[in-house]
């Protein structure tokens, strides 16, 4: 249902043209029904196991096993994404041609390019959401940094809406600046061919970038998360 609003919004927005911002109707249509289906692989929300477990004390068996805690629930995330790439972004994908006129890679780079940045789309998500959960040390309660997470992400990962609908000078330091683009535009940008392919290659070096410095953060989080536990008494 969603998909179907979506994707007729989007084309009305087009307009007779059938063009905007850079993006032709097939586009727009291969940009909503690929983001229906990468929203379960990436999953920006409803994860809140880190923060469950620290509010119960059982995050301290965590502390207790070999393999470190970031480490560790990065993998149980990667397993969760592989899933969620059969189960939830094929039927999107497949449906969306038998209803629309969707957009074909018709450069050989495309397809490589945009599996290498959806893997890296999952784990710069689940960097951002290991350090939402990770408020939950010093907070107890994380209901508030959720709610900002689930409000700021979706507008500004260019779920809703591609972002380049938005004036240049706002859309460009945002997606230089900050990793939320790389969660979900430059994906489903790669995935369109909204730009030549050293551009192409140029944002996945991004999103990598992104991807490294924000799991380095979540391990030096979870480090001095430790050092206060252990003041606690924990």
């Amino acid at each position: 249902m969603f998909g179907f609003l979506r994707c007729y919004l989007l084309l009305a927005v087009a307009g007779a043209a059938g063009e905007v911002a850079g993006y032709d109707r097939a586009q727009l249509a291969t940009f909503v029904w690929v983001g229906q289906g990468l929203l379960a692989v990436v999953l920006l929300w409803g994860w809140t196991e880190l923060a469950d477990r620290i509010r119960t004390g059982d995050v301290v068996t965590d502390l207790l096993r070999p393999v470190h805690p970031v480490t560790a629930y990065l993998a149980t995330d990667l397993g969760r994404a592989g899933y969620a790439a059969v189960a939830r972004l094929l039927p999107p994908v497949l449906v969306g041609p038998l209803f629309f006129d969707v957009h074909l890679p018709a450069r050989w780079p495309t397809a490589p390019l945009f599996v290498v940045s959806a893997g890296v789309a999952v784990v710069l998500s689940f960097a951002c959401r290991f350090l939402v959960n990770a408020t939950a040390y010093w907070l107890d309660d994380v209901r508030g940094p959720m709610i900002l997470w689930t409000l700021g992400s979706g507008v500004l990962a260019g779920l809703y809406f591609p972002l380049r609908f938005l004036p240049e000078w706002l859309y460009l330091p945002l997606w230089i600046a900050t990793p939320l683009p790389s969660l979900f535009q430059t994906p489903l940008d790669v995935l369109v061919e909204r730009d030549p392919t050293p551009v192409q290659v140029g944002l996945v070096a991004l999103q990598v970038g992104w991807a490294a410095l924000l799991l380095a953060v979540c391990r030096l989080v979870q480090r001095r998360a430790e050092h206060r536990l252990v003041v606690q008494g924990g």
